[in-house]
């Protein structure tokens, strides 16, 4: 299914400039804690765009799957969403 990703892909254009920003702090040797608090706003902000873009998936791919009346796609797609949770516990 398509999706629209034009809001995603600005939040990680936005994302990526704040990588470089980070990447100047630590080539100026900026204070540690700066750095690492604008490396978690990177990190939150990645989880944002991880949300939304699962929130999309939720609401066309795995919804169709579920009302479809093919039982190996709906039991595909379920397990595809427990393998992304499974992965994110991980780390």
């Amino acid at each position: 299914m398509e999706h629209d990703h034009q809001d995603s892909i600005q939040r990680l254009k936005t994302i990526e400039g704040h990588i470089r920003g980070i990447q100047r702090m630590l080539a100026e040797d900026k204070y540690c804690i700066d750095v690492i608090r604008q490396i978690q706003a990177v990190q939150s902000a990645l989880n944002k765009v991880s949300a939304q873009i699962l929130d999309g998936h939720l609401n066309s791919c795995v919804l169709g799957a579920i009302q479809g009346s093919d039982p190996a796609e709906r039991q595909r797609v379920l397990n595809e969403i427990t393998e992304v949770f499974d992965a994110a516990n991980r780390n």
